[in-house]
């Protein structure tokens, strides 16, 4: 900056008694100029011009202040919103001259987090500074870092929730959810956001203080991604995308594309796109006006239609043509169900909360190579196998997709194919895991979601499993409670109990009344087959 340019800025801006400044490039040249308001100066719209990972904007903002004061918070958060090069206030004395630059730029976070760095203020004539080279060094310094957090890692994210509300204790237990739902989608958690509010921020959720926080933060971690616990409105979406210049997505989205990394069958892929598509349609109104450019009219004298009408209807279309072979597919499983019915086999359905060992139940009572992961949504598609009893008696076991919280609900409805397998269960195995902190949350959560399907009428028979991960004692005091059983599917504990408590319900209470209870179980003896 030369004195020169300082001068010109400090005496038109105390001419006007306005900020003033302008945008200045590598070069040297001015790209823009600002004019702002005795407090604040805000600066210009970018669009679509972004700096890529380790990479600053290549611009320096240079602007003045009505006083002397150094740079404040908001010239600080726009350095690190922005990735300006530099940014540089100007103060004046009394007859508009300028007295003190004050500068500061971006570096890689310390091990405090710091990632601002504020050089001493000195009159413009004295800033002696190389500020190509200082650029370059700086750059290069970023870059490392940035490789040096992406070798072995997935995206990185901040997660971000606002109580709105919420009980302390509900709050926690959703934070805690939120990240093993980020860890499933192989997201790594560089930090945790909280904001304490009555209720969110129409705009952009959070206040406008946090949000400026959020944004130092994001640079300072060195993050792609910021997940939200809850869900966001389209315009909250696209505000806080504009704002921060990261992907941000919410609760619902990370929820999907754990289903669609999960898909691994025609018909689950099916489900998975529908219900993308219906949860991006209202969002697709939200995008930015490059989509409303026309793309149609001979010769361009009529309005066609807009990228953005073009871009809807086409999603319009897939789903309507998705619906269409879904019904198909709920057909096909309802002739499937039918057949299995007219056999008269008794149906077993493991239901439950996303994670709580439902296919470890079901490999270990059918002795089944049933696909096993430590993973929210590990299963999507339904899995039967066939368990045979003493006394010739077979019985079918189901595994399906796990439930949730708050289960979006274009997902319940574009999963109606497989959640009415669920219909034509006798009893249900409700797992828990017995080592969950919300135990009483998630059980109201599974059987909200069985009841919005219209099963809550069917027997149910509460199974709090992963009992190992308790003190001796604990889990049998739970079940007890509850009235319940305490079983470890890893290990096998308490499975006897389990069938005999099941056949109780099949045979002795419900439809298969040609056998007692008491003489159908030797475990030891009990193998599986395909269903």
């Amino acid at each position: 900056m030369t004195h020169d340019l300082a001068r010109e800025l400090t005496l038109l801006s105390h001419a006007t008694g306005r900020q003033v400044g302008v945008l200045v490039d590598r070069r040297g040249a001015v790209t823009h100029a600002m004019v702002g308001g005795p407090h604040s100066i805000e600066l210009p719209d970018w669009g679509r011009m972004r700096a890529g990972p380790g990479r600053l904007r290549g611009l320096r903002c240079i602007h003045t202040h009505l006083g002397n004061e150094g740079l404040t918070r908001d010239d600080l958060t726009d350095l690190a919103l922005l990735r300006l090069d530099a940014m540089v206030s100007v103060g004046m004395d009394a007859s508009g001259l300028p007295d003190r630059a004050f500068t500061a730029t971006l570096r890689a976070a310390n091990d405090e987090g710091a990632t601002v760095q504020q050089l001493p203020p000195r009159p413009p004539s004295l800033v002696d500074l190389d500020f190509q080279r200082f650029i370059r060094d700086l750059e290069e310094e970023l870059a490392r870092t940035t490789r040096a957090r992406t070798v072995g890692d997935g995206e990185r994210a901040i997660l971000v929730s606002v109580t709105a509300g919420r009980r302390a204790e509900d709050h926690e237990a959703a934070i805690a959810e939120l990240k093993e739902l980020a860890r499933s989608a192989g997201v790594v958690v560089a930090d945790v956001v909280t904001q304490h509010r009555p209720r969110m921020d129409p705009k952009y959720a959070l206040g406008e203080g946090k949000l400026q926080d959020l944004v130092i933060r994001a640079f300072q971690r060195g993050v792609d991604l910021v997940i939200f616990d809850q869900n966001l409105t389209p315009t909250q979406a696209r505000n806080l995308g504009e704002r921060m210049e990261l992907r941000v997505i919410d609760r619902t989205q990370l929820i999907l594309d754990i289903f669609a990394q999960r898909a691994s069958t025609r018909d689950g892929k099916l489900q998975v796109e529908l219900a993308q598509l219906r949860y991006r349609l209202p969002r697709l109104s939200q995008q930015d006006l490059g989509l409303s450019r026309l793309g149609a009219g001979i010769g361009g004298r009529g309005p066609g239609e807009t990228k953005l009408e073009v871009d809807r209807r086409r999603v319009r279309d897939r789903i309507a043509r998705l619906e269409r072979e879904l019904t198909h597919l709920r057909r096909e499983r309802e002739e499937r169900r039918r057949r299995r019915d007219r056999r008269g086999l008794p149906v077993l359905s493991i239901v439950g909360y996303t994670n709580a060992g439902k296919s470890t139940l079901l490999r270990a009572l059918t002795a089944s190579d049933v696909r096993v992961e430590d993973r929210m949504f590990a299963t999507l598609d339904p899995t039967s196998r066939r368990l045979r009893f003493p006394r010739e008696r077979d019985v079918i076991v189901t595994d399906t997709v796990g439930f949730i919280r708050d289960l979006p609900v274009d997902l319940v409805a574009a999963f109606r194919a497989t959640l009415e397998e669920l219909d034509g269960a006798d009893v249900f195995l409700h797992v828990v895991d017995a080592s969950a902190p919300d135990i009483e949350r998630r059980i109201a959560a599974v059987r909200r979601v069985l009841g919005e399907i219209g099963l809550e009428d069917t027997p149910e028979l509460l199974v709090f499993n992963q009992i190992d991960r308790l003190a001796p004692g604990d889990g049998a005091a739970l079940a007890e409670r509850h009235g319940a059983v305490a079983i470890s599917a890893l290990h096998g504990s308490g499975l006897r109990e389990l069938l005999e408590r099941a056949a109780t319900l099949l045979f002795e209470e419900g439809h298969h009344r040609s056998a007692g209870a008491g003489e159908l179980f030797a475990l030891t003896a009990a193998g599986g087959t395909s269903a």
